[in-house]
């Protein structure tokens, strides 16, 4: 995959409201997929789907810790790209 391939499938994993939403529920810190199913619209299956995405698009990184799987933000530079379309918006 050529770097221009990568930088469409970050802006396509960008582009869906329940992605952007998990994105921002991780900008303070790491959480489990537990925490990120809380208050939300949608069900743990379309939850999985969705960090599936944003994970192959590099966004976010996970890991296993016991019977949870913990995601993070791979690189907050992705936070300031979030922050300049609000501030276009």
């Amino acid at each position: 995959m050529n770097s221009m391939e990568k930088e469409v499938k970050i802006f396509k994993a960008l582009a869906h409201p329940i992605r952007l939403k998990i994105i921002k529920k991780l900008q303070d810190e790491e959480k489990c997929v537990c925490e990120l199913n809380k208050d939300v619209e949608f069900s743990q299956s379309n939850l999985s789907q969705h960090l599936k995405i944003l994970k192959d698009a590099n966004i976010l990184n996970s890991s296993k810790k016991g019977m949870w799987v913990h995601y993070s933000i791979n690189d907050k530079k992705i936070l300031d790209i979030i922050k300049i379309i609000e501030e276009m918006v």
